[in-house]
């Protein structure tokens, strides 16, 4: 179908791409200019964030970047499967939390459990999921002048030969953006009825559980398993390692972690650190149990009608490996440099199939980091250091070193910590740190009204690290990340003499302030 001089709006588009996701021999979507044979600056294989994002950088700076999608819309898995619908179901597992610990109390109406379900919210993503595909498509197209195939797969057939819908393009370079797909574990049981991933769940989920066993210590796991236990599926996590001190998060303050899983437990989760799935147990060919060995050598089932899979994602690199023999390092990604290219010259990758974290700001700034290489620019993009995020019932936020970190590289370490770690203090009782987002806890169940700590050298003065356990604090680690990790840092001083938009989500201002006089400074 050629809609290179159609002007769909988001409606036509989203009708569009509902009937292509509904009908497998759908026919490809084409959005081309009318030159024959052109030999464009870069083909991205792949429309995700990091193909859309780095083809737009290069049509704006005069490149001519072509887009393949297998799926008919751009954006890839995140809007589709993967962080759209995990962020709204971690926004109503807070709105949950708030509802079922002040049920009956205040304003709030006794909470009724038969209305908090899994499945009715899988329904409303699947509903509106569609509003972000024809946004981007129509974006990409009529404000971006990208042009894109959709609803093709690519074949690669040498670094600069690509085919799809049955025509064949040629380009200057590759860039490889195909994702990544979930990994499961290597039980057996997993083929029965009742098991999901993060991608079958809102795909084809067809029941409410009601006792769910999460395989796997990840994000994802924590992510999920926070809303099934909020919607009232009783929820065991089974990690082979304890929750945040996995390989894939970095700086996890060990005060920050013991708050977010003992609130997790708090909320009757029930956590098995250390513990190794044996098997995937059924009846009738329906999951009825899991098999675990515990941390203390003991063997158990766990009763369940829900497994829920959360062991990580793999890049999608075995044709591209085939075609152009790409090297793939120990970790399962392709391997590429700073510059984003990999061992065959003309070919990059990016987004999800490289090392690093699978987050969206190094999909996005990996692709515009190949794009501005392909255009003649000496970038590179280093992503050893990032802020961090999760959420549970809470908004989970830190960047930089750890208090453990901290001391270990430094003389002199100071911290500034809320509710203040002072013995005798009664800190469980104490209404702080009364912060945007958690004033009814702070006033009504003040142990669960979050957490919050900096890390400070106590020598230059130099903010090390930040870690915030509440609300609404997100948005400003990311310009935490930015001050801190510039040339000249970010001291105390400078942080306590910002302007505070009082009642701020975290108090990081405001403490630095009390103590930036001191010249030599100390605990608070």
């Amino acid at each position: 179908m050629d809609i290179r001089d159609q002007h769909l709006n988001l409606g036509e588009w989203n009708e569009l791409i509902e009937q292509s996701l509904a009908d497998p021999d759908s026919e490809p979507l084409f959005n081309l200019e009318r030159d024959e044979n052109p030999v464009y600056d870069a083909i991205f294989v792949g429309g995700g964030a990091g193909g859309r994002f780095g083809s737009a950088y290069m049509k704006a700076m005069g490149g001519r970047p072509l887009i393949i999608d297998a799926w008919p819309f751009l954006g890839g898995s995140c809007p589709h499967q993967a962080c759209v619908p995990h962020h709204l179901f971690s926004e109503a597992a807070e709105e949950l939390d708030r509802m079922r610990w002040f049920s009956d109390e205040l304003f709030f109406p006794k909470f009724d459990a038969s209305r908090a379900n899994i499945l009715d919210l899988v329904k409303l993503f699947l509903a509106g999921r569609g509003s972000a595909h024809a946004f981007m498509n129509w974006q990409t197209k009529e404000q971006l002048d990208v042009e894109y195939i959709l609803n093709a797969r690519a074949t690669i057939i040498d670094k600069n030969t690509v085919t799809a819908a049955g025509r064949t393009f040629r380009a200057r370079n590759l860039v490889l953006g195909m994702g990544a797909r979930p990994v499961n574990p290597d039980i057996p049981g997993l083929d029965l009825r009742g098991v999901y991933d993060f991608v079958s769940l809102v795909e084809d989920l067809d029941y409410e559980p009601t006792k769910c066993v999460i395989i796997g210590g990840s994000k994802v796991a924590m992510e999920y398993g926070s809303f099934f236990q909020a919607t009232g599926c009783d929820t065991t996590i089974v990690s082979r390692s304890p929750l945040m001190r996995t390989k894939a998060l970095h700086h996890v303050d060990e005060d920050l972690r013991q708050y977010v899983v003992g609130g997790m437990r708090k909320r009757g989760m029930t956590i098995l650190e250390e513990a190794v799935p044996i098997s995937v147990n059924g009846t009738n060919g329906t999951v009825s149990s899991v098999t675990v060995r515990l941390a203390s050598g003991e063997q158990v089932d766990l009763e369940t009608d829900f497994v829920f899979l959360g062991t990580g994602e793999r890049p999608n690199f075995a044709q591209a490996q085939e075609a152009l023999g790409i090297e793939v390092g120990p970790t399962g990604r392709v391997v590429a440099n700073k510059r984003m290219q990999t061992n065959v010259p003309g070919v990059y990758a990016i987004g999800d199939m490289i090392d690093g974290p699978m987050e969206m700001f190094k999909a996005r700034k990996s692709g515009v980091t190949a794009a501005r290489n392909i255009m003649g620019e000496d970038l590179e993009f280093d992503f050893t250091e990032f802020p961090d995020f999760l959420h549970t019932t809470y908004e989970v936020t830190w960047v930089g070193l750890t208090e453990a970190e901290a001391r270990a590289a430094h003389d002199e370490v100071i911290i500034i910590q809320m509710p203040p770690y002072v013995e005798g203090l009664d800190t469980p009782n104490l209404p702080l740190p009364c912060a945007e987002g958690t004033m009814l806890y702070a006033f009504s169940k003040p142990e669960l009204s979050g957490f919050q700590k900096l890390v400070v050298d106590g020598e230059t003065r130099k903010v090390l690290g930040a870690h915030h356990v509440g609300y609404g604090a997100k948005d400003a680690f990311q310009y935490l990340d930015h001050l801190i990790h510039r040339p000249e840092g970010l001291t105390i001083d400078s942080l306590g003499w910002m302007n505070e938009l009082f009642l701020n989500p975290e108090h990081f201002v405001q403490l630095s302030r009390l103590r930036a006089g001191k010249a030599k400074l100390v605990h608070l």
